[in-house]
């Protein structure tokens, strides 16, 4: 079967269904993102694709009210669909690092499945926007993601001239990050902490 989890996340502000699969997928096909802003679902598709994940989401969000609702509450239930898929995180590498470059930009992701939150965002744009989203809500996708799943994540942008470049190197690396953190290791079943355990509260 795979490790998945399938979240439902409704408020006043979002509805948000989402299935992620860390194992079944082989390529792009998988990937079905729907959250009413075009280059937020552009940059979820390049996340999946390129960390060979499963991801099924629809997003009904307050879009009349702005993006920021639906960027944060995507990030809080990719997060927590993680969470449940890893269980208490046997076998997994745990570590995950990925350096990405589109064109003019470079994107290093680095994170550890730790169970606890944290996010370093050195980022700088040249533009104040992407595809009519303000840049800093990529940001708030991020820190929603690290809290709900318990992930340490440095995002650090060594390069960009150009804004989609840069975000979108980002994303892929994000992509390519978990997919190592997220490995299992051949024959292992330890929980790869000298505590024996990844969980934190």
């Amino acid at each position: 079967m795979g490790r998945t989890a399938q979240i439902t996340r409704k408020t006043r502000e979002t509805d948000i269904k989402l299935k992620l699969s860390l194992d079944n997928a082989v390529d792009g096909s998988l990937v079905s993102v729907a959250t009413g802003l075009g280059f937020f679902d552009h940059m979820l598709n390049a996340f999946g694709c390129h960390g060979g994940f499963g991801l099924k989401l629809a997003v009904k969000g307050d879009l009349e009210v702005d993006q920021h609702h639906t960027m944060e509450d995507t990030g809080l239930a990719l997060g927590q669909a993680l969470k449940d898929a890893l269980g208490d995180k046997r076998g997994i590498t745990r570590f995950g690092s990925s350096l990405v470059p589109m064109d003019d930009s470079l994107a290093r992701v680095v994170l550890d499945l730790s169970g606890r939150p944290y996010l370093a965002w050195r980022v700088e744009l040249p533009y104040c926007e992407a595809g009519g989203i303000p840049v800093q809500l990529f940001k708030e996708f991020m820190q929603g993601f690290a809290n709900a799943s318990g992930t340490t994540m440095h995002v650090d942008l060594l390069a960009c001239e150009e804004t989609h470049h840069g975000l979108e190197a980002i994303f892929k690396a994000f992509g390519r990050a978990l997919a190592q953190a997220v490995a299992l290791k051949p024959g292992s079943t330890a929980i790869p902490s000298t505590k024996g355990s990844l969980q934190y509260n």
